[in-house]
């Protein structure tokens, strides 16, 4: 697949709106959707060193531009005792089922780049330890987001097309409501990006700016889309 830098840090907000612009009409249905500060959780899906080390196979080079969006929500849950769930993405040959075979190798569980990147990683977040695009599957998520009487899911990361819409449609069919970050977000190139967008926008999730999440935080009827 080809790769572009659709995100960079002095561009990310200019792209990010063209992209929310396009989906004006899906999200037009959706407008009356309200953040609700008591029953969300932030999901920061696989922001690890396979996707951002320049030299591995797995690099995306729009990820760098997304960090401090995914950092400046992040603190906000922090300091308002908001509960935070980190993904990290990890395979044996075990555990690998399709992955291998489609992808012709497996980001090893063990490897120095399935760390969390410095800049994102925080002992405060709950880190589910997945092996498959979907973060529900096989892990204690859903138990866990029960547990604390969560109802909506705000989710960021890597990669927008392949764990961050994977992860967004298991949400929807678990009967959570999925706010998807579009700048919070990032993939291989803006094709994939937008797919996606488009497609969540259809049937599982409401497109949102990071902004908008911001707003939707701290406005008294949670309604800024």
């Amino acid at each position: 697949m080809h790769k572009n830098k659709y995100y960079d840090l002095t561009k990310i907000d200019l792209q990010a709106k063209t992209f929310i612009d396009k989906l004006a009409q899906q999200r037009e249905i959706h407008k009356n959707q309200t953040i609700s500060p008591k029953n969300v959780a932030l999901l920061v899906i696989d922001m690890q060193g396979f996707f951002y080390d320049v030299n591995y196979h797995a690099f995306v080079p729009s990820m760098q531009a997304i960090v401090p969006k995914i950092k400046a929500l992040q603190d906000y849950f922090f300091q308002n005792n908001m509960p935070v769930f980190h993904t990290k993405h990890g395979n044996t040959l075990s555990d690998s089922k399709q992955m291998l075979n489609w992808w012709g190798s497996i980001n090893e569980e063990n490897s120095p780049n399935a760390n969390i990147i410095d800049e994102i990683q925080n002992p405060l977040a709950k880190v589910i330890k997945k092996a498959q695009y979907d973060a529900f599957w096989e892990t204690d998520l859903e138990e866990l987001l029960h547990s604390k009487g969560i109802k909506q899911l705000i989710i960021t990361g890597v990669m927008t097309h392949l764990c961050c819409e994977t992860t967004a449609r298991a949400a929807f069919v678990r009967g959570f409501e999925v706010f998807f970050t579009t700048d919070g977000t990032a993939t291989f190139n803006s094709d994939s990006h937008f797919s996606t967008l488009y497609n969540l926008a259809h049937g599982f999730a409401l497109p949102v700016l990071v902004e908008e999440v911001f707003c939707g935080l701290n406005s008294p009827c949670g309604q800024c889309f």
